[in-house]
């Protein structure tokens, strides 16, 4: 762990010390499961579940807040059966898939989902064609019922393809009313009006969090790591983590630990789940 200031290592011990009434939140790609070339064979880290329970066992809740669908997230993480053993425990574990447009919790055990954004299907429609005129017709299209992620990864050029993309999907997104958010060799294309930030103001206040750590790797999560700074700006205990990596650096500025990739996010939430459960000996 590497804390990016003396500011920083106090900002920790402040979470800790409110860690029964705290709030962690976590991405899945790149945070809790390793980015692979295949989205659809991504799989949360085999260390995971066990250190997810165990944490939940210190703190309020423990949110995984992911551009997934919900449904994929629980499938991929094995989330409904460690959602189980938490909400056995009488603890909390929260899965908001599609930026927090779609809520599963531990208690209800279904998801909640909205109906799709107006002017997807037409989006839709128009994506051949704005893939062929950018030479991407190799990138592989992710449709997520409430959201479309076009991939590049796969492609012999992966970042050349990205920029070629991304100016023509900004604009077709544009037209049909819709966000482009681009992420790791991804640009998804979603209803307007929520995000990850909007996601961990609503669990802070229906949960009355007394802290709130959040930790990601991309630039879907930077409006996440802006609600939690205007949470400590209010006076809330907060830490932000960035799960560092080398495609991408965009969160190491907002950072106050930087970790090396999942094996370094559980890591610290061990350390955290450790200190929490001492301060209460």
């Amino acid at each position: 762990m590497e804390f990016t200031s003396e500011q920083a290592q106090q900002r920790y011990a402040d979470l800790v010390s409110v860690a029964a009434t705290a709030i962690v939140g976590l991405d899945f790609d790149g945070t809790l499961s390793p980015i692979v070339d295949d989205p659809a064979a991504a799989a949360i880290h085999p260390d995971a579940p066990q250190v997810l329970v165990d944490l939940a066992e210190q703190v309020r809740a423990v949110a995984v807040i992911t551009g997934r669908p919900a449904r994929q997230a629980l499938a991929l993480g094995g989330l409904d059966d460690v959602g189980a053993t938490i909400g056995d425990a009488g603890r909390e574990l929260f899965v908001l898939g599609q930026y927090g447009n779609e809520r599963w919790s531990s208690t209800s055990r279904r998801v909640v989902s909205p109906r799709p954004p107006h002017g997807l299907a037409s989006f839709e429609l128009a994506l051949p064609a704005a893939l062929r005129k950018a030479h991407a017709e190799d990138a592989y299209v992710e449709e997520k019922g409430l959201a479309v992620a076009v991939h590049t990864r796969r492609m012999d050029d992966p970042a050349g393809a990205f920029e070629r993309l991304l100016p023509l999907l900004t604009e077709l997104a544009t037209a049909n009313d819709l966000a482009i958010e681009p992420g790791r060799q991804v640009i998804e294309i979603r209803s307007p009006g929520m995000n990850k930030g909007h996601a961990v103001h609503d669990l802070a206040r229906q949960q009355q969090a007394g802290g709130f750590l959040f930790a990601g790797d991309d630039l879907g999560d930077i409006e996440a790591f802006e609600a939690v700074l205007e949470l400590r700006e209010a006076g809330m205990p907060t830490l932000l983590v960035c799960s560092s990596s080398d495609e991408q650096g965009a969160l190491l500025d907002l950072a106050d630990l930087v970790v090396a990739g999942p094996d370094g996010v559980l890591e610290l939430l061990r350390q955290l789940t450790r200190d929490a459960r001492s301060t209460l000996v």
